[in-house]
């Protein structure tokens, strides 16, 4: 979120007691961790606009130095709507869902940038799923009307999606339904089954990465709704803690996973990235290396 307030437009001060972040825990030592979004004080007070490309600078540099393709992280314009200000933001516009549409063309110009400038790779975060998975979620967003909250969120996202295919049908499109990832803290918990027959039916994506590496993200019997043709990477690995995972392990919830979808529609990944905020988690450089190498080591065993 605090690359959209950098280079979109439209933002003003507010209180931000009056924000309502997430609350945040961390298993290792059972901590209740503070916020540190660099948002809380903003909101929408005008139409906004796009002050200068939210992700060009990266994939510059990444056409330039990567020895391969490449891929590049956006978040969801449906997390605006967490900007959106009863009393504020309702003078430009009237509804969340207003909001969320205008900084989805925004987006969607993004994107297409991107395509441009030799991206292949595209991965959307969201945080908009959550009230639908988690119901402390849903009070802290006063959202009572679940069934509406979800068809907005997929409409939106598939607006991306869209503009993302017309511009490079061949461009690798995911989405990834992140639970928090802050100081190794975690904000939601709960099973995909409320959204799974119809996220996975009804978004475009051609990869839905998925966080799987605790007890709170429930079972794997969700994925009996993924259609032929969609990749489920399994988030697997904990970026979180420090504690490297068992190989074995590691195989053997694979081989669960493949008991609803095949094994050929399955990878394995991290649960999320190392550092999703400016202070990461509580992990090494080294042993952030030696997660992925135990990725790479496990998927050349299931998958050669």
């Amino acid at each position: 979120m605090a690359s959209v307030a950098e280079t979109v437009g439209g933002l003003v001060p507010v209180d931000p007691s009056r924000a309502r972040p997430p609350r945040w825990h961390r298993d290792s030592d059972g901590a209740e961790v503070e916020s540190d979004s660099a948002v809380a004080g903003e909101a929408i007070g005008a139409p906004l606009y796009r002050k200068t490309p939210l992700s060009l600078t990266e994939a510059a540099f990444l056409s330039k130095f990567a020895p391969g393709s490449f891929k590049i992280t956006m978040a969801s314009p449906t997390m605006v709507g967490n900007l959106w200000r009863p009393g504020v933001s309702d003078k430009v516009y009237p509804t969340r869902w207003d909001a969320v549409v205008a900084m989805a063309e925004i987006f969607c110009a993004d994107i297409e940038a991107l395509l441009e400038s030799g991206a292949t790779w595209l991965q959307l975060d969201s945080l908009a799923y959550w009230p639908n998975i988690d119901p402390d979620a849903a009070k802290l967003r006063r959202i009572t009307d679940l069934d509406d909250h979800l068809s907005h969120i997929i409409s939106t996202d598939n607006m991306l999606i869209n503009a993302a295919k017309s511009k490079s049908p061949s461009a690798t499109v995911a989405m990834h339904f992140c639970r928090g990832n802050m100081r190794s803290a975690w904000a939601i918990q709960g099973g995909y089954e409320p959204i799974a027959e119809r996220v996975f039916s009804e978004v475009e994506v051609d990869r839905f990465l998925l966080e799987y590496d605790t007890e709170r993200s429930g079972g794997f019997e969700p994925l009996r709704f993924v259609p032929p043709g969609k990749v489920v990477v399994l988030g697997l690995v904990s970026s979180k803690t420090p504690e490297l995972e068992s190989m074995d392990d590691l195989r053997r919830r694979i081989d669960e996973a493949a008991k609803y979808v095949p094994l050929d529609q399955l990878a394995l990944s991290p649960q999320c990235g190392f550092a999703s905020t400016k202070y990461g988690n509580q992990l090494t450089v080294d042993d952030q290396r030696r997660k992925l190498e135990l990725v790479v080591q496990t998927a050349d065993m299931v998958w050669g």
